[in-house]
Formats: C-alpha cells, structure tokens, sequence
C-alpha cells in the first residue's frame, strides 16, 4: 500500500513540473527537408564528410567534440549556431557559459568545414546545418547509426549566455530535474536515455564527476573489487583538491567505439556523471532504468531511438529565423 502511495505522489509531482514548463515552440517542419540544398549546393554533405574523415582518422575524439557542439546548440535558442558565436563587444556568447567554458571545444574543426563550403557554395550553407551534419557523420564514422539530416536551419544574429547556463543540463543534476529540461524542449524521458547513450564516446572533466566519485560512486556499484579497482584509477585522475580538467572516458571499455556499452557501465553502477547514473539507480527512475536496460539488451533497438530521438532534436529551431552566416563565430555585417 505504501509503495502505492510513494508512486501516485511521485507521478502527481511530476506532472505538476511538466505542466508548468513551457514548451520550446519549434519552427514549422515543413521548413527543414532532405532536398533543401539539392540544387543550391547539392555536394554539401559531401563537403562535411570529407572533413570529418580526415578529422576523425587524426583524432577519434574529434567525433565526441562535435557531437557535444550540436547537443549544446539544439539546447539553446533552438538548433540555430549559436554556441558557434566569439564574444564581441557589445555581446558574451554562450561559450563562457558554465557547461561551456573550458570543455567545449571543436570550434577550430568548424571553421575549416565552413571555409570548405564557403569555397563551394557561397552563403548557402548554415552553421546550424553544418553542425547537424557533422555531428550525424561523426557517430557514423565511429561505428554508430546513420540517419538522413533534414536541413535549412538559419544561424541566429545572438546567443544567450543565460539560457544556456540554465537551459543546458549539468553533470550534478537530478533525474526529475533532467527530465524537465529534455521535457521543455520537446524532448522525452526515452528520448533523453537515449541521447545520453551517446557519452559511450564522450569525456568529461573533473570537476564535472569528482563529486560522484568522492560520493556515492561506492555504493552504486555495490562494493564490487573490480569497480573497487576502476575508481581508483578515476581518483589518480581526479584528486579531492586539483585538476579539475584533467579528463577521463566515460566509457572505460570502448570510448573509441560508438556502441551500447556505456548502459552496461550504468547497470554496474559504475557511471560517470551524477546524472547519467541517475537514469538507472534513482528511486525515480522506474521508467528509465527499464530503458537503459532495454538498450544494454539491444543494440539495435538504441540504434534505431538514437538515430529518431537525433533528427528530433534536430528539429528544434529557432522560431526569431535568423540569417546564414558567412563566418560561424561572427553574425554578417
């Protein structure tokens, strides 16, 4: 009877956020399509891929980098190049933003694929739309799905360093907190578990899991000698007091490797982040925790909502428009 109880209390207070959450409101759909550039600029992917290849063949990490650089656009603002943006006088872009700063990286990557296709197709292609793009070929090219990428995306004329210090979900947050914020962009609890597969080939810094792994790291993975063994090896990287950017996988099996092995880490109890191991040990995850065990369970089923939950995400727009910009990291004068 009191389990009863504990769950209707949990599902009424998660409706409560839900409903007073706004949703993003996304540009019409219509306005993105396969064929966008078909006549335009019909070798466009071509253009991006070539890039990626060569990116990706000198630095696996390079796929991670520009992954994280169209997850933490989408996630502002829309879809819409903005995190792309340098500070100028009269505006702070949502590079310093706390998510941001110190550990976005990958910018350089862009600017050589936009003068690639500026050489091309002049004024034709976006950042937003080169960033989808990108990050598509980059899990492709390290062993994961490919999806088709609806394109004509416009690059916005401002970023928003405040939305993306509240918007951008954080590394110590919440499941119901998560939730909410994947909730407000449209986006839902199996579209987040799905989404966060995709740290299989990510990095984080330090000071972004020293709290985790000084915490509760111990108990989640139930004591094991071998998660005994592995936390210790993420406290030489991470001590208590220092290095706050030194870096580890988060995916200490395959991080080279896009797969489903980083639910794995999660059913161990061995997750990196707070929050992503939040999905399978919070006392709130009744649903995700069957999801993240679904896709341990099925490679081809994470595959598949990766590659469904990508495009939509993709989809999120920036209803103010905006203009394509000729150099991402600067508006057109």
């Amino acid at each position: 009877m009191a389990t009863g109880v504990c769950f209707r209390a949990f599902a009424l207070s998660m409706a409560c956020i839900l409903l007073a959450v706004p949703l993003l409101e996304a540009q019409d759909p219509s306005k993105l399509s396969l064929e966008y550039y078909s006549k335009t600029c019909p070798n466009v992917e071509h253009v991006v891929r070539t890039e990626m290849e060569c990116a990706v063949r000198a630095e696996t990490r390079n796929a991670a980098l520009m992954l994280r650089l169209h997850f933490h656009d989408c996630f502002v603002q829309g879809c819409d190049g903005s995190v792309l943006l340098d500070d100028t006088v009269t505006m702070i872009g949502e590079k310093q933003a706390d998510q941001n700063v110190n550990s976005l990286k990958g910018f350089e990557l862009v600017d050589k694929i936009k003068e690639k296709l500026e050489a091309e197709c002049p004024g034709t292609v976006s950042c937003a739309d080169l960033l989808a793009i990108a990050a598509r070929d980059a899990v492709v090219l390290v062993g994961g799905p490919y999806w088709d990428v609806p394109v004509g995306r416009l690059d916005s004329k401002k970023a928003s360093l405040d939305l993306a210090n509240s918007d951008i979900p954080t590394a110590q947050q919440g499941l119901l907190t998560l939730i909410a914020k994947f909730w407000q962009k449209g986006l839902d609890a199996t579209d987040m578990v799905a989404l966060v597969g995709s740290h299989t080939i990510g990095f984080a810094r330090c000071e972004n899991f020293r709290d985790r792994i000084y915490g509760d790291f111990e108990m989640t993975s139930k004591y094991n000698p071998s998660s005994e063994t592995y936390l210790s090896k993420l406290k030489e990287v991470c001590p208590r007091d220092s290095g706050d950017d030194n870096i580890s996988a988060m995916d200490s099996h395959t991080d080279a490797i896009f797969d489903n092995a980083y639910y794995e880490t999660l059913i161990k109890g061995e997750g990196l982040l707070n929050s992503d191991q939040e999905m399978w040990s919070s006392i709130a995850g009744y649903s995700t925790a069957d999801t993240v065990n679904k896709y341990w369970a099925d490679p081809a089923a994470f595959f598949k909502q990766f590659s469904d939950s990508m495009v939509k995400m993709g989809n999120i727009t920036n209803p103010a428009g905006g203009e394509v910009r000729k150099n991402c990291r600067f508006v057109n004068t």
